[in-house]
């Protein structure tokens, strides 16, 4: 006889159900609370797939696509139903890889057969033919050694060969229709809730797969290229083929033989080579530029870039004074608060923008100027004898959270300035269909850093990233296209090095914190990459900017 298990959701609903009930058996009992399709579920910290069964009570809540956990599900199942499209259309020989996130959607590219605007109206319409057939998406346990033998056999060697690398007596496979892949995390239970997309033309064998997104999960909004972004993606993956790594198994290779001190080295030169880029540009226009902005998201880099890139123009012969953007907010009591009574200090109104632009322009018309010092002690500015005076070609470096947005610069002429949006553009993935995303990148740097510099621990990063998040959404992203030069801070070697200090502060995250979920498929992922010592990592690398050691002080 089975026993009877009690599910609590919202701390005060609950419903009894027979033990090894499956979760979507329960799903008509909760799916008025929720907009859109559930695709996954959460039984006190564990996450559920929808096929799975219910062995034990607890409180429950459920995902859609309007959730965090439940886009990234739709995305990944989006992407096996592309991958089953266009075998479909182009035959089982053929091969969709699936390389980066670009504007709410995903590059992809068709790697073998024949591919055009006609040919990627033929996928969008079988993947819609998909979404009809309401097909199930099955997941199956097996042996990594057979998982390996069988994938070589379908000569899906990226598959076979990351798999060579991880541990795990046991590994996920799943079937859509009659085709089997290796997928990094969980899948919807059938394509009917994966309704929503669109396919873009890019150019040649490149379109974008496009969903809705965490930010507007009512519809699939149209594509919007940003040419330069997109540039810096294809730059950093044709580099990488070059040197022949596009995957995971790639590195792997490598790190496995001890052969990881040139490609450092190499990634490092790839960095430095931007630097020395941007400082001629803006050395060519010397006459015109002021000031060099630097922008970009969370732990993309930015200190380290804008130390190293003063270095870069000095040794041009351009003086460079830094003035950072964080000097210059209100004072604590005068900061604007959010509905939830937080200090609002995302927003550009947290900035004492007037002040900032009185000093700006003093600077460039030739006076001295005493610029302020924020102690974030007291909450308030402070005057500490900090005087500034340019000279006729002397430039200003400004890095800083809304630096790409012309409200803050706003009494600056636009030809004065040299904007630089900066981000660790990963083009390093883990095999053809599963993608690493930038964010994840970012995040692992972030974990590194807040633990080694500011005390936090892995739980407390993770907690706020979602607000990191939403503010990088309002006041980083829109303005990525007013930038004059792209800088790519990602190196093709670094998680290797960061797995190192941040998988012990995951595994420090118990089974009962609310983040632990996260945690878990962070050390999952972790677990395709082999570890590399941070031996070899100059001490002018952005990498130090996290792990610590930066030969550049405060």
């Amino acid at each position: 006889m089975k026993d009877t298990l009690t599910l609590i959701y919202n701390n005060r609903i609950t419903k009894e159900v027979e033990e090894n009930t499956k979760v979507i058996d329960v799903i008509p009992s909760f799916k008025k609370y929720y907009n859109y399709d559930i695709l996954a579920a959460r039984l006190d910290n564990e996450i559920l797939e929808l096929g799975d069964k219910i062995t034990k009570s607890g409180n429950i809540t459920f995902y859609d696509r309007s959730s965090r956990i439940g886009n990234d599900i739709y995305s990944r199942s989006l992407q096996f139903m592309l991958v089953l499209a266009v075998k479909r259309v182009l035959g089982k020989n053929s091969e969709v890889v699936i390389e980066h996130s670009i504007d709410k959607g995903i590059y992809c590219e068709i790697s073998k057969g024949k591919f055009d605007k006609p040919v990627l109206k033929k996928i969008e319409e079988e993947m819609h033919n998909i979404v009809e057939e309401d097909l199930i998406f099955t997941k199956l346990s097996v042996s990594r050694i057979d998982a390996i033998d069988f994938f070589k056999r379908k000569k899906m060697l990226d598959k076979a060969n990351v798999l060579k690398y991880i541990s795990n007596t046991y590994v996920n496979l799943y079937r859509l229709d009659n085709i089997y892949d290796y997928f990094y995390g969980e899948m919807a239970f059938s394509t009917k809730a994966i309704n929503d997309f669109k396919l873009t033309f890019i150019k040649d064998n490149g379109f974008v797969l496009s969903y809705p997104s965490l930010y507007n999960p009512e519809c699939t909004l149209d594509y919007k290229h940003h040419n330069m972004v997109f540039n810096a993606f294809l730059d950093y993956t044709r580099w990488g083929k070059i040197i022949n790594i596009e995957n995971a198994a790639d590195i792997n290779k490598i790190i496995s033989k001890g052969e990881y001190e040139k490609l450092i080295h190499l990634a490092e030169a790839y960095y430095n080579n931007q630097l020395a880029l941007a400082a001629e540009r803006i050395n060519e226009n010397r006459k015109n530029i002021k000031m060099v902005l630097i922008a970009g998201p969370s732990s993309a880099g930015k200190t380290t870039t804008s130390k190293k890139l003063e270095v870069y123009l000095r040794s041009k012969g351009i003086n460079t004074y830094a003035i950072s953007v964080d000097d210059y907010f209100l004072n604590r009591k005068d900061t604007p608060r959010l509905p939830s009574g937080e200090l609002d200090l995302e927003s550009l109104r947290a900035v004492d923008v007037e002040l900032f632009n009185k000093d700006l322009t003093k600077l460039l018309e030739g006076e001295k100027v005493l610029v302020p010092q924020y102690n974030f002690v007291s909450g308030e500015r402070e005057y500490r004898d900090k005087w500034i005076e340019l000279k006729n070609d002397d430039i200003i470096i400004i890095e800083g959270l809304h630096c790409l947005n012309e409200d803050l610069t706003m009494s600056i002429e636009r030809r004065n300035k040299f904007k630089i949006y900066i981000s660790p553009l990963t083009q390093l993935n883990i095999d053809n269909h599963n993608r690493i995303p930038t964010s994840d990148t970012r995040k692992l740097r972030r974990i590194v850093r807040d633990n080694k510099h500011r005390g936090y621990s892995a739980s407390e990063t993770l907690k706020q990233w979602d607000k990191i998040r939403d503010g990088e959404e309002r006041f980083i992203f829109p303005y990525q296209d007013d930038a004059d030069m792209v800088i790519n801070s990602a190196l093709i070697y670094e998680l290797g090095v960061l797995k190192t200090y941040v998988e012990p502060l995951l595994f420090s995250v118990e089974e009962n914190d609310e983040m632990y979920p996260e945690a878990l498929r962070l050390i999952n992922f972790l677990r395709n990459l082999l570890s590399i010592p941070s031996d070899n990592v100059p001490l002018d690398s952005v990498l130090r900017e996290f792990i610590g050691g930066s030969c550049f002080k405060d």
